[in-house]
């Protein structure tokens, strides 16, 4: 096991920032402060071939604004909120709106944006950071923190985050993976251990109606491809699904696989959902790793979009006295 550390960068305040260095003999895992930001995985192939499979930009300064969200976590409420409102303890809260008429991954600032702490050991990088009180409309100061750990053929991201007044809290991580390292992902098999998915309004915010996906493009309840029935989505997946008997414990969401080369990642996770997007906006800049339109996807394990305003989801509520806990598994093999 090593663990390094480097300089990186400087953001536009010229505060620096640094690159972390986890491996082991399964996989080599690179994770900055910017964003707390996920930018490398390396691990081989059935052939013993190795391949970094996170879509990252050739420039580091990218991760300083990294308008997609690259490897980023992603708060303090990931996905959408509707109209960028919602109620809690009977205080109407007005957020930034940064993403058509709602608010989305925390608003403006969100906490992609900034440069986390870190704590680094054998095997893991925890960062930290707080969210002031109202920043991005937020009430309560938020202390958040991401732990990144390697054992074996496993990365795990343990997140932590309390608060000082009533709020709303929700976490994931934002990298794009391709598990060929480079071209299409549109042949790349994805089984999702999920029977349902959120309606979409136009504006990709859910309509509180929960979808059979039998029958659907959105049913990959046995692995296929993902460009199977992409072309009856609306332009790419952008869904989030609902995860089969969740009850808040570590279990399987997501196996992934690239059967030309061998290698599979199936997710494991706490929370109740999980958004597939398929890299829909994807233009070839830096912005965008360099990659095209469906040459990445994500998988980003939360609370369903606007649960503030749908009270039949699961609650983001968060209280002084109460912690907020998720985590998600990544977990690597080969197949023959």
């Amino acid at each position: 096991m090593t663990q390094r550390q480097s300089a990186w960068g400087r953001d536009a305040d010229g505060s620096e920032s640094s690159l972390f260095t986890l491996e082991n003999s399964f996989l080599r895992v690179q994770v900055t402060d910017a964003g707390a930001s996920l930018v490398s995985l390396v691990c081989a192939d059935r052939e013993g071939v190795s391949a970094d499979i996170v879509a990252a930009p050739k420039s580091p300064s990218v991760y300083f604004q990294n308008p997609s969200y690259l490897g980023a976590t992603v708060g303090r409420y990931a996905n959408r909120i509707g109209r960028g409102r919602f109620w809690i303890d009977g205080r109407e809260c007005v957020l930034a709106v940064n993403n058509g008429p709602n608010h989305l991954h925390g608003g403006l600032k969100g906490l992609t944006h900034r440069i986390w702490e870190a704590e680094t050991g054998d095997n893991f990088v925890t960062f930290r950071t707080v969210s002031p009180d109202g920043e991005d409309g937020y009430p309560g100061n938020l202390t958040v923190s991401v732990t990144y750990r390697i054992a074996d053929n496993v990365l795990s991201l343990d997140y932590t985050a309390r608060t000082d007044a009533p709020t709303v809290v929700n976490l994931t991580n934002h990298t794009y993976w391709n598990l060929a390292g480079q071209g299409s992902i549109l042949n790349q098999q994805l089984e999702l251990f999920s029977d349902a998915c959120l309606e979409n309004d136009a504006d990709v915010l859910p309509t509180g109606t929960i979808l059979e996906v039998a029958g659907t493009p959105f049913d990959f309840r046995v692995p296929r491809a993902i460009g199977d029935s992409i072309a009856q989505t609306a332009g790419g997946y952008d869904n989030c699904f609902v995860v089969r008997g969740w009850d808040g414990t570590l279990r399987p969401v997501a196996r992934a696989a690239d059967m030309g080369c061998g290698r599979v990642m199936v997710v494991y996770t706490t929370a109740p959902g999980v958004q597939l997007y398929t890299a829909n906006h994807f233009d070839g800049s830096d912005n965008c790793a360099g990659r095209q339109k469906f040459e990445a996807f994500c998988l980003e394990c939360q609370h369903f979009p606007d649960s503030p305003n749908q009270i039949e989801f699961p609650s983001t509520a968060l209280r002084p006295g109460e912690e907020y806990r998720q985590t998600t598994e990544h977990r690597f093999f080969t197949a023959k």
